[in-house]
């Protein structure tokens, strides 16, 4: 797999939406996650997400269940931990897709039957590859759609999936201090755009499988 880099210094920059076709960049209030998709492997997955993401509907979200050495899991409840439903409708589960749920990568939350999963998402903390899909094997395992990864922002992953947790609201492994999506960006490509502050550095690549 091929990176290409390049480093460079702006005072300001705009970054144009471009569809999936790039990634997604998670600004929250413990630092920027970037996630690049992969729509060749999960399109209706992909759509869906990136749907979300373009209406607005992650803003404001928190990460409300994190559990560390497992996942940290977002898109359904707010820092008052008022529930937001789904706006589009359940889709199918594309986790036949041959990739799998190692560290780092997104995967789509689900209840227990296979084609549930509508907006929550969750970060893969460390190798889940009991979530794969192994249905071949062990009939009723559909497994959990992968359908991206974090390629920058991982030690911020590492940050959430360590806070201190607690039962609250009826749920469980709640964060005491709320982990809030402050927005949620589709970014393009080939151009891959991290802005790590005003004036800072911005760092474009590509990076795809």
């Amino acid at each position: 797999m091929r990176k290409l880099f390049l480093c460079i210094c702006l005072l300001g920059f705009a970054v144009p939406v471009n569809a999936y076709e790039g990634d997604v960049l998670f600004e929250t209030n413990f630092g920027d996650i970037v996630i690049d998709l992969y729509p060749e492997q999960a399109p209706i997955t992909v759509d869906n997400f990136t749907g979300y993401v373009e209406d607005g509907f992650y803003n404001g979200l928190v990460f409300h269940r994190v559990i560390e050495d497992f996942m940290i899991q977002a898109g359904a409840y707010d820092s008052d931990l008022d529930f937001h439903p789904p706006t589009s409708d359940p889709i199918v589960n594309e986790s036949n897709n041959g990739l799998s749920n190692v560290r780092g990568t997104i995967a789509m939350a689900r209840q227990s039957a296979p084609d549930t999963a509508t907006s929550q998402f969750f970060i893969n903390h460390v190798d889940n590859l009991y979530l794969d899909y192994h249905y071949n094997n062990n009939p009723g395992n559909y497994g959990y759609c992968v359908f991206g990864e974090v390629v920058a922002g991982m030690d911020v992953v590492d940050a959430i999936a360590q806070v201190p947790t607690h039962s609250t609201n009826g749920l469980d492994d709640v964060p005491a201090e709320p982990v809030i999506i402050e927005s949620a960006t589709v970014i393009p490509e080939p151009a891959t755009i991290l802005l790590l502050g005003l004036g800072g550095m911005v760092f474009a690549g590509k990076r795809r499988r």
